[in-house]
């Protein structure tokens, strides 16, 4: 039996919970452009902001440096990562290599159940998009949300976990562009997840990849026709 008493175990649970949603809300923060490319983060400033201690912070933005959403300046402290075209190339490309790679392997093994979650994906993913495209308001984090969960429920069935992780991780680093540079390609984008949808259903790889590739290269030019 445990000889640590019951409070002092809540205590450390409730200080990791508290030091999990702080580093959610900082990396939603900066994948969603609140916090701007290039941004110092001061730890002083932040510490009512995001209701956890110092340490804690250092700990959070050491985390995102190795995720790459911020820079580690040695004794100048933290900022969040600038925004390049050469960067921006880069997390496309690995984003269509890992997202290709598991693509292929969902649309081998993928079964009933894998059908049913991207098909449900997309249904949510083209309620939002028909409301933006028509001038109503929805809320910009639940779109890219049902983006990516449609873009990760078509390549859920590629039997790799690690696969997986690393495509979120890059999806994110490659949204960030999108929320930065006020991306919205409207109707376009919409459709080309309709046909990515109708390529998953009837299990046509490359014709899909072909959707995949157009999607995100539309992408990019539409970021670097906003200036970077």
């Amino acid at each position: 039996m445990s000889g640590v008493p019951t409070e002092v175990v809540e205590d450390e649970a409730a200080f990791a919970s508290s030091g999990e949603h702080a580093y959610r809300r900082i990396r939603t923060d900066i994948v969603f452009g609140r916090l701007k490319p290039g941004q110092r983060l001061i730890l002083d400033r932040m510490k009512p902001a995001y209701g956890v201690s110092i340490p804690t912070l250092r700990e959070i933005l050491s985390r995102l440096a190795a995720e790459k959403l911020v820079t580690a300046e040695g004794q100048r402290g933290f900022q969040v990562s600038e925004c390049s075209a050469d960067d921006l190339r880069e997390i496309a490309e690995l984003r269509l290599l890992l997202e290709s790679s598991a693509l292929r392997s969902s649309f081998a093994t993928g079964d009933v159940e894998w059908e049913a979650r991207f098909v449900a994906a997309h249904h949510k993913l083209a309620h939002v998009e028909q409301r933006l495209v028509s001038g109503q308001d929805a809320p910009l984090e639940q779109w890219k949300r049902y983006d990516f969960e449609f873009h990760n429920a078509l390549v859920s069935a590629c039997g790799s976990r690690a696969l997986l992780d690393l495509h979120a991780g890059i999806y994110d680093r490659y949204l960030r562009y999108q929320m930065v540079f006020g991306v919205f390609r409207g109707g376009v984008a919409a459709q080309e997840h309709r046909e990515l949808l109708e390529a998953a259903l009837a299990r046509q790889v490359d014709k899909a990849l072909a959707i995949l590739r157009r999607h995100v290269n539309a992408c990019i030019d539409a970021v670097l026709s906003k200036g970077l």
